[in-house]
């Protein structure tokens, strides 16, 4: 008597996944582009931050992983500006102690500074670098970085984006 309600149950299923059968084609997956990513324009102020935890969320919205819309490989992130990048904070002995390190590409030309100095000499460099490191290491992340703008000051020449201030504390 099993074979025949087997029989039957294996009758129920093939008929269900022939009733359940979708059209494939109507169901693409929709990847985001540059151009329909939604860009916004947004303003950070990092007085009083800690360099590395904003420079991750920058890189996080700079990339666009904040968005339900992230598509991995496409600039699909808003464009950011950082005001009062020369107050950030760095925590510890780092702005003695750390030290960038590059290279002239000429033979014993290995140069290193420390934070200390590189605010000295440009103080918005010292977020550039946290933030450059944080994104990838090819095309796609040197087009990123460009939609980065960081200024040592209040002011910035971007008010005719209408850029909106956000709290990163609230991301």
């Amino acid at each position: 008597m099993q074979p025949l309600e087997m029989q039957g149950v294996a009758t129920k299923l093939s008929i269900n996944l022939k009733i359940n059968k979708v059209d494939t084609l109507s169901y693409k997956t929709i990847s985001v582009n540059k151009e329909t990513a939604g860009k916004q324009w947004l303003i950070i102020d990092a007085k009083d931050q800690v360099l590395g935890r904003l420079a991750s969320r920058v890189a996080l919205i700079l990339r666009g992983k904040n968005k339900p819309c992230f598509t991995p490989n496409a600039d699909c992130g808003d464009n950011v500006i950082i005001i009062n990048a020369d107050k950030v904070k760095l925590t510890g002995n780092k702005l003695t102690d750390k030290v960038y390190t590059r290279h002239t590409g000429y033979p014993g030309g290995q140069r290193t500074t420390t934070p200390e100095k590189l605010f000295a000499k440009k103080p918005t460099a010292v977020v550039q670098n946290a933030v450059k490191g944080m994104l990838p290491k090819n095309r796609l992340g040197s087009a990123i970085f460009g939609n980065l703008y960081v200024y040592a000051g209040e002011q910035h020449p971007h008010e005719a984006q209408k850029p909106k201030t956000i709290n990163l504390n609230e991301i």
